[in-house]
């Protein structure tokens, strides 16, 4: 037995001798007598065979993990069907941006990066809800005075990657058994972060048949006395699909109705096809209280770097109390990382307008030869994006007995074509599949190829 090991083991026979010299009051309490302790009051060995005193291992996950589930990951981590091991896998399924894609970060972030890497001024701690520099960086970055939009660095928080953003609002807005309506079909990542802390979601609709718009008077529905906030995610991801100006408006009318804050997901943001138009949710709004959720993952292709933030946005100062809440909750993490606090600056003031509109001209084309290809068959119906890096497919499934959901369906199309599509179930939207779209082009040609092959294979009338 080691000495660490005899310590507490020492530690815990005092504790049973001093118990064994309790008694019992007139009133039938225990009476504790001040205990003797002689080198004959315990005996290791008979410790050791006190079954009382065992202790097992097999200690159990808390209750915590046990209600985290992110249906996404699980599905990719726990998915055991084999591909064709004749055909390489073409996966279409994670929003990675940089995976076997011509797209890649700008010239500007490695110039800058590296200068803070040889820099030791940002290898030490930052300020929990991160640097003065660079939350004045991401405050001048989106800061819109013709629009009536000034961020100072006091309203932005610096996190880790846009999921962390979306954590902060969401447990700083809401206690357990209150709800959050959130988009359907939608990022699962809203739920799971909702559910572990025993926070009810509500869901809205995007309406395919009318290119994905959001069913106002259908949210309005959903409301109740224990909501407390609405996320909108504009661009959609999975659909892909950018709201207009009148359906924004329209959902910040409501949240005025009903004074609740909007989490916005804007992690797209600025990321619309030619043709399209996209408005930050601050840009129309000067009384309802806008958190805007942004990141480097996907304008800046840098999804592994994990660097978000949030830009509050409250002219009328409704939700100043939420601020400090913000300020307590960043302390348990302690800030992003230093070096790209320290590299933001000259990442968002020197990247040029040019690198976004190549990124989104070669996107827009990948959709387009998806879009193309896939319109063509029977049984399926693709929807046409309008941003994002998403394109969603609707699938008939009587066409396609021999499946009986969306999930079946993806399963045989890795298994037969080595093709992997993300059923949109884990969307809240069965009977679909989400098909991402930033592979270079001879790979989405020829993930079109095989998923042609297999549909006209499968098609019954």
């Amino acid at each position: 037995m080691n000495t660490e090991n005899s310590s507490r083991t020492i530690e815990a026979l005092k504790i049973k001798a001093i118990k064994k010299e309790c008694d019992l009051d007139v009133n039938g309490n225990e009476k504790v007598q001040k205990p003797v302790m002689t080198k004959n009051t315990f005996n290791v060995v008979d410790f050791l065979d006190d079954d009382e005193f065992k202790v097992e291992w097999g200690k159990d996950s808390s209750s915590f993990a046990k209600l985290t589930n992110n249906p996404v990951r699980r599905l990719i981590e726990q998915m055991r069907i084999e591909p064709n091991p004749a055909l390489q896998m073409i996966a279409l399924s994670i929003g990675d941006p940089v995976i076997l894609s011509d797209l890649g970060k700008p010239d500007t972030v490695k110039s800058a990066i590296i200068k803070c890497i040889e820099d030791k001024k940002f290898d030490g701690y930052t300020p929990s809800y991160g640097t003065e520099s660079a939350r004045k960086a991401v405050a001048e970055y989106y800061s819109r005075p013709s629009k009536q939009v000034v961020y100072k660095p006091s309203d932005i928080l610096l996190t880790n990657g846009c999921s962390q953003a979306l954590d902060l609002c969401i447990t700083c807005l809401a206690n357990p058994g209150d709800n959050i309506l959130i988009p359907r079909p939608g990022f699962s990542i809203y739920k799971t972060l909702a559910g572990t802390l025993g926070i009810n979601v509500k869901y809205y609709d995007h309406v395919e048949q009318n290119n994905w718009e959001i069913d106002v008077k259908g949210m309005e529905s959903q409301i109740d006395e224990r909501t407390v906030s609405i996320i909108v995610n504009n661009p959609s991801n999975p659909c892909g699909s950018v709201c207009s100006k009148k359906n924004l408006q329209n959902i910040i009318k409501l949240a005025e109705k009903y004074q609740l804050p909007i989490i916005a997901d804007e992690v797209y943001g600025e990321m619309v096809f030619p043709g399209n138009e996209f408005h930050f949710m601050s840009e129309l709004t000067q009384t309802v209280p806008i958190l805007s959720c942004n990141a480097l993952s996907k304008r800046f292709m840098l999804p592994g770097w994990r660097f978000g933030w949030i830009a509050i946005h409250d002219p009328q100062g409704h939700i100043k109390n939420v601020r400090l809440g913000f300020n307590d909750l960043t302390t348990r993490i302690l800030g992003p990382n230093s070096l790209v606090q320290g590299a933001l600056p000259e990442i968002l003031s020197t990247t040029p307008q040019s690198y976004y509109d190549d990124v989104m001209k070669l996107l827009a084309e990948n959709a387009d030869i998806v879009f193309e290809n896939l319109n063509k068959l029977p049984g399926i119906k693709p929807i046409k994006p309008s941003g994002a890096m998403y394109l969603m497919v609707r699938i008939d499934m009587h066409h396609f007995p021999q499946f009986r959901n969306d999930m079946e369906f993806s399963q045989a199309l890795i298994k037969e074509k080595s093709v992997f599509c993300l059923p949109a179930s884990v969307f809240e939207m069965p009977n679909y599949i989400r098909i991402v779209i930033t592979m270079k082009k001879e790979k989405i040609l020829e993930a079109c190829d095989r998923i042609i092959e297999f549909v006209n294979k499968h098609f019954k009338e």
